[in-house]
């Protein structure tokens, strides 16, 4: 399993956040500017909803923006912290309803935020390899590129979860 703290070769990404669908943008505490060097991204009021799984303090959002804070690793996910993913994408979906801008962030806006973003897609109709082709086609080759995420996300976060805490 390829993970930010494990793999000095995964490249930061180009942009501070991709749309991944309208209104639902995928994105991280981290760019890397044109001249390569990597640089923080502070999030202020772009977005109506902020759901982060890596929290830095001073990198927003602004007041009055609804910020939703879940950390979770870049690894395996135990009963209680799939039940926070899962309840991410949900609100995720139900703002995207509303007609709310949502940005899901983590480090790099590669593996937790699309985790997030897939169970998203996947809860709103599309197959689980749909939704990472598309979130690795509108965010980066290098998006999921965390094999086991792309494994709960084709066995389902329901079942998954349910496994898990079968086995706690």
């Amino acid at each position: 399993m390829r993970t930010r703290g494990k793999q000095p070769d995964v490249p930061a990404p180009d942009s501070p956040w991709s749309e991944i669908v309208p209104g639902l943008w995928m994105g991280g505490h981290e760019v890397r500017t044109r001249s390569g060097q990597r640089e923080t991204v502070v999030v202020h009021d772009e977005f109506d909803l902020v759901q982060t799984l890596l929290r830095l303090p001073g990198h927003g959002p602004d007041p009055g923006v609804e910020h939703q804070v879940w950390p979770i690793p870049d690894g395996p996910l135990d009963g209680t912290q799939l039940a926070g993913v899962i309840r991410l994408a949900e609100a995720a979906g139900d703002a995207l309803d509303a007609g709310r801008r949502v940005l899901v962030r983590c480090w790099s806006g590669y593996n937790r935020s699309g985790l997030v973003v897939a169970h998203a897609l996947v809860h709103r109709g599309c197959s689980a390899d749909e939704a990472v082709r598309l979130i690795r086609a509108r965010r980066s080759p290098w998006a999921l590129h965390n094999e086991l995420f792309v494994d709960y996300l084709r066995a389902g976060l329901s079942t998954v979860r349910l496994l898990e805490e079968l086995a706690e």
